[in-house]
């Protein structure tokens, strides 16, 4: 009896900490920052159809057609234009923005002719505080029916030279304002066989330990209809992983985390974001790496362990994709620039801007954040240390047959806390709060004893 009276109170204590800790810190909904906001408001969808028709005007950006490339034509043309283009915007950044080439020689592989340089243009902007990178990455290179096919007519409107135009100008509007975080604008060479100038860049990126903490990846982005004619114009799609590199199944099973990767809790976040700056688009979030057994260049920073989502839009047109141009039985085949919404376009890239902004704007996410395990019990310990920029801390949950966020307790500017809430039966996150209001990304919590 005398056991369940101190149980009891170790109850009752654990729920007034929790309590107390609530009042601390008085919800507030968040709001958009007026910051994110100008830049969000400055994307163009004029600017975007230039960029993407003067990019489908080089005839080809086929791999194969580097050795072939003059100044107007092929893909190499193409890569001059964008360092071009991305050195002009440098210029706004008041030097802090600068602009390199990723070349090297892709050896033969059993189904390519030859040998190949790729060559990928990385714009860097530099934050103001150390160990927090963001990718904002597109493909530029493309093909027709034959990926092997240097020297035949490919436009590559939507892809990928959308994706490649939503970089760009996300550049342009971003380049002027002053971030925490550091911020990549990667246009990949070489993804149509084989991810390879991203699978370069990020293995380059990891050996020197480069802190990436999120790539947005852009790959067809530009069409806002179905095969059949219909409009998804409000309807954007995001991929993620289940399992980051290097998952344990027994772990994963044990503690249910099937549904919690960094990547995924990085698409719940740019979900949540963009809803107060894009209200009308509905982000459908799919719970799959990429499309049904296929790939992109954001699988590439997920093997190097970096967390990693893809843009794509709501519903791919194949007779425009992969194909000659031609037209067969009254259908027009071919990836041209006449099926650009350059609107839709521009909504793409400004779920980019809202989501990209916010990370490199706000507080940095906290670390070493455990759910602590020290006996059994009825209530949940959280614990974690300190932010840059933090001010406060939010803990969010949700049933474990839940896909999306259902509660969030803010529990003020403390390292940990303790809810009156099972942890057999809920997933949970920390996320940080700056003093604009701005949030982290959600951390899953890992187990440790004390």
């Amino acid at each position: 009896m005398q056991v369940c009276d101190m149980l009891a109170r170790s109850i009752a204590l654990a729920a007034a900490v929790a309590v107390t800790a609530t009042a601390a810190a008085p919800a507030s909904s968040p709001r958009p920052d007026p910051r994110i906001l100008a830049m969000v408001r400055a994307v163009s969808a004029s600017h975007l159809r230039a960029i993407d028709e003067r990019l489908v005007g080089f005839r080809t950006r086929n791999d194969f057609s580097e050795i072939h490339s003059t100044k107007t034509q092929g893909v190499f043309a193409a890569r001059d234009w964008l360092v071009a283009q991305l050195k002009k915007i440098a210029a706004t950044s008041g030097g802090r923005m600068t602009v390199r080439l990723d070349t090297y020689v892709q050896p033969k592989l059993s189904f390519t002719p030859r040998a190949v340089t790729e060559s990928s243009v990385i714009a860097t902007l530099r934050g103001s505080e150390p160990g927090r990178v963001y990718v904002m990455s597109s493909h530029y290179d493309d093909c027709n029916g034959d990926c092997t096919d240097g020297l035949g007519v490919a436009p590559g409107a939507d892809d990928n030279a959308s994706g490649t135009s939503a970089v760009l100008e996300a550049a342009r509007v971003m380049a002027a304002t002053h971030f925490r975080g550091t911020i990549i604008f990667a246009c990949f060479d070489g993804e149509e066989l084989g991810l390879w100038g991203s699978a370069h860049f990020a293995r380059e990126m990891a050996a020197r330990h480069v802190p990436i903490l999120a790539d947005l990846n852009n790959d067809i982005v530009g069409n806002s209809k179905t095969h059949d004619g219909r409009s998804v114009f409000h309807t954007l799609r995001i991929f993620s992983e289940a399992l980051p590199a290097g998952a344990k199944p027994r772990l994963v099973n044990l503690l249910g985390t099937e549904n919690d990767s960094p990547s995924r809790e990085l698409a719940r976040f740019i979900v949540s974001t963009d809803r107060l700056y894009l209200p009308t688009l509905h982000i459908q979030e799919i719970f799959r790496a990429d499309r049904f057994l296929r790939g992109g260049d954001q699988e590439s920073f997920q093997a190097e362990g970096y967390p990693a989502i893809r843009f794509t839009e709501a519903s791919e047109v194949f007779e425009h994709q992969h194909q000659n141009v031609r037209v067969e039985h009254g259908v027009q085949y071919g990836d041209l620039p006449q099926y650009i919404d350059p609107n839709y376009l521009a909504q793409s890239t400004r779920a980019n801007v809202a989501a990209l902004a916010t990370l490199a704007l706000g507080p940095a996410a906290p670390t070493h954040v455990h759910i602590v395990l020290a006996h059994l019990g009825y209530t949940t310990t959280l614990r974690w240390r300190r932010a840059a920029d933090a001010t406060a801390y939010e803990v969010l949950w949700r049933k474990t047959d839940a896909a999306t966020w259902q509660h969030l307790r803010p529990v003020g500017d403390v390292t940990t806390v303790t809810l009156p809430i099972s942890y057999d039966d809920y997933v949970f996150a920390v996320r940080s709060v700056d003093a604009n209001g701005l949030r982290s990304v959600g951390v899953f919590p890992s187990p440790v004893r004390k």
